[in-house]
């Protein structure tokens, strides 16, 4: 595994469940740019679980570092996103790495941490705050 490559803790919105009935998050890509850096941003892709397209308006992936305890930022998302089919969102661009990304279903400016960090996929575009703002229930 190179680095930069790696998961973020990640927190599950009510909406988002991972047993096929929604949309999660499949990757997470933070440092992307840095010096070593294969990708030249950072990228956060969504994967379609259900047999139904799902609509992403009003839709948002949401970053804060590990011990950030203020607001998230907030990349908004949009489209439809047909079941099986996976959704790319890019986000910061560092100074080095030398492979772009696939064209991009959404386009962010969250800088995310090439080592720990905290990324949520949300039913709303309202920002979090706080530390573990999210309840789920497996």
């Amino acid at each position: 595994m190179r680095k930069g490559l790696f998961i973020l803790q990640l927190l599950i919105s009510l909406a988002c469940y991972t047993n096929g009935q929604s949309i999660v998050i499949s990757q997470v890509y933070g440092g992307g740019g840095n010096s070593g850096a294969t990708y030249t941003h950072d990228f956060i892709e969504i994967f379609n679980a259900t047999g139904s397209p799902i609509s992403l308006t009003g839709w948002s992936v949401q970053y804060n570092s590990a011990t950030g305890t203020g607001t998230w930022q907030v990349t908004n998302l949009s489209g439809t996103l047909a079941a099986g089919q996976y959704y790319l969102i890019q986000e910061a661009m560092g100074s080095g790495g030398s492979v772009p990304l696939p064209t991009p279903d959404a386009t962010g400016t969250i800088t995310m941490s090439a080592t720990n960090g905290k990324v949520a996929l949300l039913n709303t575009t309202t920002a979090l705050t706080g530390d573990m703002p999210v309840t789920y229930n497996y």
